[in-house]
């Protein structure tokens, strides 16, 4: 038998002649060693993973249960207006304009009101897997500031006085607060990786 010259082998049409590893002793991982890479495909890296924002959400959903019980409660003291009749005016004020609602102040009532049921469906979607929820505390902190300043201009038109406001009030208060802190939670809250 006589002895080939390699490089005038056959080969399979379309295989190349593979050969071994280089004298260098770089093996099938290195760039001269002939050998395709074996390197997995997908990323050795952290993976952001998707999941609900649950105490920013719940604490959303609260601010907007507070709305809704401040509507059955009598907001100041020493007379009947409750919210639900106090809300009922402000709409009914909307036929006068938004410079009427302003200058009248039945503003108040129906932000704390209509906030609180945004506040509770921005929770709601809060509970929903995403790998960062801070568009909705955008949101949700600026909704919480509408109905925060809702609440401070009656304050100080009363002086600060905690007399002059029914137990309705403080609920009222309570969707602000909730709001603020559920969207902070919310906004301040990274990505998750796994």
């Amino acid at each position: 038998m006589s002895e080939r010259d390699p490089s005038t082998q056959q080969t399979a049409p379309g295989l190349d002649l593979v050969t071994g590893p280089s004298a260098t002793g770089t093996g099938a991982y290195g760039a001269t060693g002939g050998y395709p890479s074996t390197t997995p495909d997908y990323s050795d890296r952290p993976v952001a993973v998707r999941g609900p924002e649950s105490l920013g959400g719940l604490l959303l959903i609260l601010a907007g249960i507070s709305a809704g019980i401040s509507l059955a409660l009598r907001w100041v003291a020493g007379t009947g207006d409750t919210g639900w009749r106090l809300a009922r005016q402000g709409f009914d004020e909307l036929d006068t304009g938004v410079s009427g609602l302003l200058d009248t102040g039945w503003w108040q009532p129906l932000a704390v009101v209509l906030g609180g049921g945004v506040l509770f469906v921005l929770g709601i979607l809060m509970w929903l897997p995403a790998r960062t929820h801070r568009l909705l505390g955008l949101l949700g902190l600026l909704v919480s500031g509408l109905a925060l300043a809702a609440v401070v201009v009656p304050l100080t038109a009363e002086s600060w006085r905690p007399s002059a406001f029914a137990i309705g009030f403080w609920f009222a208060c309570a969707v602000g607060v909730l709001g603020v802190l559920g969207s902070l939670k919310a906004l301040l809250t990274g990505r998750r990786y796994r």
